[in-house]
């Protein structure tokens, strides 16, 4: 089967950030899920479980939104069976579906990607065409801050010397920095590195027997 360049891109961009490349058809409860292609997370996105639908050229029956809701709600059922704890997102990559995509939503995350400018080699055409491509995937990417400001705005300092003080006065900073060094591993690492903060916090203090 050959893949689109979209879903090339995609699928590279991803490895990127960490992803890899699952075998297909998906197997779950005995049962095989044909996707052009699924890949999965590692370290703090190690739940994230991404099925690649190439709607463009249409390979088993992608062009009909119908059937894709029907595959992969088959397939969250499979995973509820296996006690599964993996978290689901659809790209749909290509072609917008002519029903939409609205019920499929209230199965999994869903996200559109419609096209990408790519050179000769798949890959963007520029780093306008990259940030255009990342933007339609941002949620499954690690957070990154720019190291500059753009020149329309005050100051020219780092994004992070600018956002501290930013920060109102009584804000807890070392919460604050704790969560965006945890943000480059994903939202599971995020949730770890506030929730240890916060337990440390709330533990009673030692203190010597009183005479």
């Amino acid at each position: 089967m050959n893949n689109s360049p979209l879903i090339a891109a995609i699928q590279d961009r991803l490895r990127e950030a960490n992803y890899f490349d699952l075998p297909t058809p998906l197997r779950a409860a005995g049962v095989d899920f044909y996707f052009t292609g699924a890949m999965l997370g590692r370290g703090g996105r190690a739940l994230d479980l991404v099925l690649l639908i190439d709607t463009t050229t249409g390979d088993f029956g992608d062009r009909d939104s119908t059937r894709v809701q029907q595959r992969i709600e088959a397939l969250s059922r499979a995973l509820d069976v296996t006690s599964s704890r993996l978290v689901v997102t659809a790209i749909l990559a290509g072609a917008a579906l002519a029903e939409g995509i609205g019920a499929l939503s209230e199965t999994c995350r869903v996200l559109q990607v419609e096209g990408a400018t790519l050179d000769n080699h798949g890959k963007p055409v520029s780093d306008a065409a990259q940030q255009h491509l990342d933007d339609s995937i941002r949620v499954l990417l690690p957070l990154t801050l720019p190291s500059f400001i753009s020149e329309n705005q005050d100051g020219g300092d780092p994004a992070m010397d600018q956002l501290t003080r930013a920060l109102p006065s009584g804000i807890n900073k070392t919460l604050v920095e704790a969560v965006i060094a945890a943000s480059s591993t994903g939202e599971q690492a995020v949730t770890e590195a506030a929730s240890q903060l916060i337990n440390h916090s709330l533990r009673p203090e030692h203190k010597g027997d009183r005479s």
